[in-house]
């Protein structure tokens, strides 16, 4: 689309009355901002649909002329889809810089070659003749709501430390870093918070990389917090256009955000793809407010978050214990030789079989991660001799949910996994092997959070968990030591029960 600006204002050609310089709104320099008018009856589904948002025009259900009438009355504001700095471009939705994820075409709305941005285009085009559309303001002003926490647990001492920290961080606008080992009951830390924020009238967002956490969090805090209609954001989701005070979504949907949250909690932020992905991170940060506190939650931040927390860089609290008070079960490296090579035999090392047939003679469940989808049929055909129960699971695989919840029935007695279930998952009574733990997808952090599966459970807090390879690396070392720190830290600080 394309503007002429008309006494101080923009105004889109098609709303032109008559014949008017027109130009594409990158090319614009300053966007003008009318100043609001308060006697102004504006349409409450414009506003809260563009309250903390930021959203093409075809994201809207409004005709032009109504969006173009907020604009003019001070209660909308422009701003350009992509900018140029020293000729190169760069989206505003997306953070994206790189030269190789714009492309041009020729486009019918502005009649120019108009460049766009490859990178989040799954959103929506943005492109040099599209602006993205915001409410003037991120304050909602409609009814105060209640913020009861309905919830009647307990939280552990290392828990109660945290939970202190985050509303600390809130209260100052502050970000913390909460580094706490797998199963240290992260989400009812927070609930205080978030009671806190919801109090003072914040607006908070819950955002993780995974779509199946969102899903499996929303009617968690939907319990606690019965008086707050809660949005769940993913792909799909029905709640795309709700407001609420407290959203849960993935960091992929943020991207429609802008200055909309005075609190965001980022789940997972060692997790693919958000670890990975710059134009996440900077969804994320362009979704809170200036003055805004930013919650960070990991059971395995990245080596320079840790060299961070030493050198007093970052804001950070430990929960180096579970709420059962055990330690975490350290890993056992076992060598198993050249277990492809064994493989292409239709074999597996004799201590890998070992380890499997000790399971399936305990009755105890277990699951098996390999490096690579492409070794399941030839593991399955092996395993399968054992007990023809076994089953193997893979991110592609139409039947991953059904699996898993087989698993939780206990009617599958061994799961072979790639990466997949690393986190996110939990069965009570578990042990846990890795095969070719030397391969380069297990890296330091994904190895902690394989570990992190064993000894959850209060019924079941031990287990055993085996690194099987073909030579030591730095990451399987790294793993053991950040669990080894872990226990000591809970020791010396009476969080675990040492027999």
């Amino acid at each position: 689309m394309r503007f002429a600006i008309f006494d101080k204002k923009l105004v889109p050609e098609p709303l032109l009355s008559e014949p008017q310089t027109t130009q594409t709104i990158a090319k614009i320099g300053e966007i003008p901002q009318p100043s609001r008018n308060l006697h102004f009856q504006y349409c409450n589904d414009v506003r809260k649909r563009l309250i903390g948002k930021q959203l093409l025009l075809d994201e809207i259900p409004h005709t032009l002329d109504e969006i173009h009438q907020h604009y003019e009355q001070g209660y909308i504001t422009l701003r350009k889809g992509i900018v140029f700095e020293k000729g190169t471009p760069r989206c505003q939705r997306c953070g994206n810089q790189k030269p190789h994820l714009f492309s041009s075409f020729p486009c019918s709305r502005c009649r120019e070659l108009c460049t766009y941005c490859r990178k989040c285009i799954m959103m929506g085009r943005v492109s040099t003749c599209t602006p993205l559309y915001s409410w003037s303001d991120s304050e909602c002003q409609s009814a105060r709501e209640t913020a009861n926490l309905v919830w009647n647990g307990t939280l552990s001492f290392g828990q109660q430390v945290a939970s202190d920290e985050v509303v600390k961080a809130i209260s100052t606008n502050d970000d913390l870093l909460v580094w706490a080992v797998c199963g240290a009951g992260k989400t009812e830390l927070l609930f205080e918070g978030i009671r806190y924020a919801l109090s003072l009238q914040k607006r908070v967002c819950i955002a993780t990389p995974r779509t199946d956490v969102v899903q499996e969090l929303t009617p968690r805090l939907q319990a606690v917090f019965p008086q707050i209609d809660v949005a769940s954001l993913y792909a799909g989701s029905p709640d795309r256009h709700k407001y609420s005070p407290l959203t849960i979504s993935t960091t992929h949907q943020l991207f429609r955000f802008y200055q909309a949250f005075d609190v965001v909690i980022v789940d997972e932020v060692d997790a693919f793809p958000y670890s990975m992905d710059e134009t996440l991170q900077y969804a994320v940060q362009n979704a809170r407010k200036e003055r805004s506190s930013m919650i960070y939650l990991s059971a395995t931040p990245n080596q320079q978050w840790q060299k961070d927390c030493r050198q007093g860089k970052r804001n950070f609290v430990t929960i180096p214990a579970r709420y059962h008070r055990k330690p975490l079960p350290v890993p056992e490296l076992k060598w198993c030789g050249n277990w492809d090579k064994k493989l292409k035999q239709n074999k597996l090392p004799p201590n890998v079989m070992k380890w499997l047939k000790i399971r399936l003679d305990m009755e105890k469940q277990a699951l098996l991660f390999i490096p690579k989808i492409e070794l399941i049929p030839k593991l399955l055909a092996i395993l399968q001799k054992l007990d023809s129960r076994i089953e193997a699971v893979h991110a592609a695989d139409p039947e991953r949910k059904a699996k898993v919840q087989s698993m939780r029935q206990k009617d599958i007695p061994i799961l072979v996994t790639t990466t997949i279930l690393e986190r996110g998952v939990t069965f009570p009574n578990l042990d846990v092997a890795v095969l070719g733990s030397e391969e380069q997808i297990f890296t330091a952090s994904a190895l902690v959070q394989i570990a992190g599966r064993v000894g959850r459970s209060a019924q079941y807090p031990t287990g055993n968990i085996t690194f099987f390879h073909f030579g030591r690396t730095e990451a399987m070392l790294q793993a053991r030591k950040q669990i080894q720190n872990m226990n000591a830290e809970a020791a010396k600080k009476g969080m675990i029960d040492i027999e």
